[in-house]
């Protein structure tokens, strides 16, 4: 009986390895791997959280998104900050986070074409389900496009320029966002083009920075590229110049493999890289 057990589990055994290699494998191929589990974060809710991305990783968006619905479950209800949206929809887009009952409603009434929706529908979701207040946190491809021809105060009323650009951008700042606009772009941005593009996205952090502090006293909470919740170069420091009383915390969504980022957020969650085709490939035509 028992070589008849062994000889049976040998055959189960044999079978199940050929599967693996034939049937099963196909399987695989058609279902995303599991996310990695969420680094551990165990300090109370902040009063702003800011939760990075490397925009088209999916498994990067999976572990958001779980980050943000354990605080949810345990009862936290932040504002939600998000930099996919353009602030002059803002309107528009209060409405349909009111009105809307799923989150694809949300995606058609706002017609924002360029970001991959499918990865921030269950972010939507939670938005919806939670009944949490959505503000649009990002400037406008028409007004990054004067502030790169005409200069970073001129998005900004005189009470904004008071505050955040009272004495020139910090240095390091400046050194920073030249650093990170050329590596996005494989370091093939024109130099004459350089500083407008560095405007561009500082006045993009001062106006996330500046939206937040709108939403005082309610906690919130920032869904934004890496870049943007930097603590050293992005909207952290900019809370910091106007509001050092801030209670900020930075989680950034790395994937592995990737450098310079040492020391720049209170947490880091990594993750694989997205397979992609070479993002230089069109810089180089």
């Amino acid at each position: 009986m028992k070589t008849v057990i062994f000889r049976a589990g040998a055959r189960a055994a044999l079978l199940c390895g050929m599967l693996a290699l034939a049937a099963c494998g196909g399987l695989l191929k058609k279902t995303a791997p599991p996310a990695p589990t969420p680094v551990a974060d165990t300090l109370p809710n902040p009063q702003v959280l800011l939760l990075g991305e490397v925009p088209d990783n999916v498994q990067g968006h999976r572990l958001r998104v779980e980050e943000l619905r354990l605080r949810l479950a345990a009862g936290w209800r932040p504002v939600i900050v998000m930099q996919q949206f353009e602030r002059e929809n803002q309107a528009l887009l209060t409405r349909a986070a009111r009105d809307c009952a799923d989150p694809d409603c949300i995606i058609r009434v706002m017609e924002q074409p360029r970001w991959d929706w499918s990865l921030y529908r269950p972010l939507l979701d939670l938005v919806i389900s939670y009944q949490l207040t959505l503000v649009a946190g990002n400037l406008s491809p028409a007004d990054a496009s004067r502030i790169v021809r005409e200069g970073i105060q001129w998005a900004m009323p005189p009470a904004m320029v008071a505050t955040y650009l009272a004495v020139p951008v910090p240095a390091d700042i400046l050194e920073g966002q030249q650093k990170e606009v050329q590596a996005v772009r494989c370091n093939m941005l024109p130099d004459m083009m350089l500083k407008g593009v560095v405007n561009a996205q500082v006045a993009r952090d001062i106006w996330m920075a500046k939206l937040i502090r709108d939403q005082a006293p309610r906690d919130m909470v920032l869904i934004a590229g890496n870049a943007h919740v930097r603590k050293d170069i992005g909207v952290p420091r900019w809370l910091k110049l106007a509001e050092p009383q801030l209670n900020v915390r930075s989680i950034g969504y790395l994937e592995q493999g990737g450098s310079g980022y040492k020391g720049t957020f209170d947490l880091t969650q990594t993750m694989p890289a997205q397979p992609r085709p070479d993002p230089c490939a069109r810089f180089k035509q």
